[in-house]
């Protein structure tokens, strides 16, 4: 018996799937299995193949279902309101889900329930038919149905949509014993579709008082800081400041998206000055720093209240100001807070023990690529210079590839730490310098330091240039002796080993790992893939799947890069197919490049070339010039083997060669 169950319970689990995917051929399929080994009759298969057939449009097919297990509807509302759903949802049926509701209500049983009636009724409005939207209300109001809140919003919505809004809609919407959000925006949108605006604005205010009312009623949402910060919000959008701002005082604990919302809101109603405040008060919080969201309300705000007498822009506001611009990368606001600092004295001094602002500064100008201000800083700042100011300069220097410039004021630090060390063995490493790479590597330890994780992996691109087996496993055993325990290390090195061309070597490390993730498993593919060996790659993809590590857009386009490069045609399109149908993910250019790839080099050329053309995206050059590169390289071959294929690509190539340049 508990067999049965599972069979039963993955039958239906089986047909929900089909019928969210809308796969009819598959669900009819499992069907005709269900037939053969006589589980049809059993109630919920039966319900879950209604269900199916209803989800996926075959309303043919799901009436004749219907009419087949009579027996099992007579007492169950739950497929008369399948059926009905499923025609409903299709708008050239409208008359036949009536005739259905009708036959379905003339029947001793069941009776229609409040979902049956919530799903009639918008077939009603849709086809203005009042007589039959009455019929349904005086049903519902007999069973008792009318007060429930699905009915009475589909009342509601009935009504307003045939225009009968200030009383029959507003009678029904009276009458909801649980109103929620969806009751107020059918009473609301109804009289607004029907230019009653006054009234609807009167409604819209009863339903703030409304859930502010029921807020204050219950006292597990008053302790909802979500709920408190919907009402700020709320209040704030429909212009009533002060009674946002009461609120927002009565909070017993604020979040940022507390302040933002006050700050926000404060700003968006012409309130500057207010606003400004409101963000000098968050500003001397401990717990509660601004981010993006807070300096983009805070800024025209600035600007708006530069005639005003409300506050002046301390060393905090700066701070927070440049950290703003670095991440949105604009370097002209940088020059105006720089200024700023210099007009009010708030740059360091020579007094000042930590250059905070001209740090903050010199960091921004470099990250946005302004070398040469950020040098002017690092000048201005040599009488308090620290290890941040030196950091930042080096840092930016690698940014920009002036190696002999960081390499210059590496040396003219006072001291120095492992992290900036680190920064230079990468930036040599990175930039074909491996002997100079090597040689700091060896220096740092002259130095009394000892490397980390972060050393090791700024000197693996050095092992990649000179592929040095030889000097990877002395990286390796450092590791090991070191206990790192690193996954971001245990992947850069697998991926070293197979660029090293010692694809066994990656494979022994790989079996090592205890807890595999997805960087480990996408390093493993990757080698395997850059050696061609596109099977191997494709075994350790379905056992990370196995495992239930959920891929990403990276691995799921090297494991396609696998296949292509080793001609695996069907399972590279079988793991293009399962990207949107089985992992929900999206579809990206990468991917599409790959399959186009992918059929082009297994000589399928037509195929490749109508993937192109239905792609829902529009196909970008690389794609063109991918297609073109393939074909050209397959054109010896197929000269040998199929003549007729020449005259196809021929006849492709003008079309190439116009959408590359487009």
């Amino acid at each position: 018996m508990e067999i049965l169950d599972k069979i039963i319970r993955l039958f239906a689990s089986i047909l929900k799937s089909c019928a969210g995917l809308s796969a009819v051929k598959w669900g009819r399929a499992l069907h005709g299995s269900i037939v053969r080994i006589g589980h049809v009759s059993c109630h919920a298969v039966s319900k879950a193949l209604l269900n199916m057939y209803s989800k996926c449009g075959a309303l043919d097919e799901s009436k004749k279902l219907f009419g087949e297990i009579g027996s099992c509807n007579d007492h169950d509302p739950v497929f008369w309101n399948i059926l009905l759903s499923g025609f409903a949802g299709s708008r050239v049926y409208d008359a036949e889900t009536l005739r259905l509701f009708r036959e379905m209500h003339g029947a001793n049983y069941p009776k229609p329930s409040s979902v049956t009636v919530a799903i009639v009724l918008p077939v009603c409005a849709r086809l203005r038919d009042v007589y039959m939207g009455r019929s349904v209300n005086c049903y519902a109001i007999k069973s008792g149905l009318d007060t429930h809140t699905l009915v009475g919003n589909a009342l509601v919505s009935m009504y307003a949509k045939c225009g009968l809004v200030c009383q029959d809609a507003y009678a029904a919407f009276d009458n909801i014993d649980e109103k929620d959000v969806v009751s107020w925006n059918a009473i609301i949108a109804g009289f607004a579709e029907n230019k009653l605006m006054e009234d609807a604005f009167r409604l819209f205010s009863s339903m703030l008082k409304e859930i502010h009312g029921y807020v204050l009623r219950h006292n597990e949402l008053l302790a909802d800081i979500f709920v408190w910060n919907a009402l700020v919000s709320f209040y704030l959008r429909v212009g009533r400041v002060e009674e946002a701002e009461l609120l927002f005082r009565r909070m017993e604990l604020r979040d940022l998206v507390s302040w933002n919302a006050i700050i926000a809101g404060y700003a968006s109603n012409g309130e500057w000055s207010k606003g400004l405040e409101l963000f000098h008060e968050l500003l001397t919080l401990d717990m509660i720093k601004p981010d993006s969201v807070t300096l983009l309300s805070i800024i025209p705000a600035c600007a708006q209240s530069r005639n005003l007498h409300g506050t002046r822009p301390d060393s905090v506001t700066i701070l927070s100001v440049v950290h703003f611009c670095v991440n949105v990368l604009k370097a002209d606001k940088i020059k105006e807070a720089h200024s700023y600092s210099i007009r009010h004295g708030l740059l360091a001094s020579k007094f000042d023990v930590e250059p905070t602002i001209g740090n903050a500064i010199l960091d921004a100008y470099a990250k946005c690529g302004n070398i040469g201000h950020a040098s002017k800083v690092f000048q201005s700042l040599s009488e308090n210079r620290n290890m941040v100011t030196f950091k930042a300069m080096i840092s930016g220097y690698i940014n920009c590839g002036l190696l002999d410039e960081a390499y210059m004021t590496f040396n003219r630090m006072p001291s120095s730490d492992l992290s900036v060390w680190n920064l230079m063995v990468r930036l040599y490493a990175e930039n074909d310098c491996s002997s100079q790479a090597l040689s700091l590597f060896h220096e740092l330890q002259a130095h009394g330091m000892k490397p980390n994780a972060m050393t090791i992996m700024s000197l693996l691109p050095a092992c990649v240039e000179m592929a040095s087996v030889q000097l990877m496993k002395q990286c390796h055993g450092y590791v090991i002796r070191s206990c790192f325990g690193d996954l971001h290390l245990d992947g850069a090195l697998l991926d070293v080993y197979a660029k090293c061309g010692s694809i066994g070597y990656a494979f022994k490390l790989f079996q090592f790992i205890p807890n595999k993730d997805l960087i480990i498993f996408t390093a493993m593919i990757r080698g395997y893939a850059m050696h061609g060996l596109g099977k191997e790659a494709l075994g350790i993809f379905f056992h990370m799947i196995e495992l239930g590590v959920k891929p990403d857009h990276v691995v799921i386009t090297t494991v396609l890069s696998a296949c292509s490069h080793a001609g695996l045609v069907d399972e590279g399109l079988n793991i293009f197919y399962s990207i949107e149908k089985v992992h929900g993910m999206k579809l990206t250019m990468e991917q599409y490049s790959c399959v186009v790839d992918l059929l082009a080099r297994g000589g399928q050329i037509d195929d490749a070339f109508s993937m192109v053309n239905g792609m829902p995206i529009e196909a970008n050059a690389n794609i063109w010039g991918a297609l073109l590169d393939t074909t050209l390289c397959h054109v010896d071959s197929v000269v040998k083997h199929d003549p007729l294929q020449v005259n196809r690509m021929d006849a492709m190539l003008p079309n190439f060669c116009v959408r590359i340049k487009e």
